[in-house]
């Protein structure tokens, strides 16, 4: 049994086809909204099994009508709710296993601190003291810079567009945050 995070799949949303990467590049290289959902379904199911875990960090469906893709998952799904996650939480309760806001993951032996699923990017102020990193969704295709304009390590994007469409596994993400230590 394992786990894995995805952020930001926009299943259904025509419109997520236009958007552009600060150089001018298209986010999401896909013809047609039918061609992106199929390679985000085919992907995850690829990965993960009907007894593995998916924390989905918002932005599932743009319409909601696209909720029926998740029908096709493997795994158990828990929602962190998106800015894009909006209606009557039973429409999402047919599909997630659980709905949250945030989601602690309180670390290992081997990891001191833990980490907070979040949609949108927790400021640093929250992660000191606290958690040794965010795992988060929001901003596509950008980073959370740090000092000297690098990418802040405490910060992990989990959103499609950086991991093939695909999900992560935490394993990997465990692995980052242990590679990747800040102030320590």
């Amino acid at each position: 049994m394992s786990a894995f995070v995805i952020a930001d799949t926009h299943w259904g949303h025509v419109k997520s086809l236009s958007f552009l990467k600060p150089d001018g590049e298209r986010l999401r290289p896909f013809d047609s909204v039918e061609e992106m959902d199929e390679c985000m379904v085919d992907n995850w199911n690829r990965v993960v099994k009907k007894c593995d875990t998916v924390y989905h960090l918002g932005d599932v469906v743009i319409p909601r009508k696209s909720l029926s893709t998740l029908e096709r998952l493997n795994g158990r799904k828990i929602l962190i709710r998106g800015n894009h996650d909006q209606g009557p939480l039973k429409d999402f309760s047919k599909h997630f296993e659980d709905v949250r806001g945030a989601f602690f993951h309180p670390g290992d032996s081997t990891m001191r601190g833990g980490l907070i699923m979040t949609h949108v990017p927790v400021h640093p102020s929250c992660l000191s003291g606290h958690y040794l990193g965010n795992i988060h969704g929001h901003i596509h295709s950008h980073l959370i810079q740090g000092a000297g304009g690098l990418p802040d390590p405490r910060y992990f994007n989990a959103c499609v567009e950086h991991h093939n469409f695909t999900p992560v596994s935490f394993d990997t993400i465990k692995e980052y945050f242990k590679n990747n230590r800040y102030n320590e």
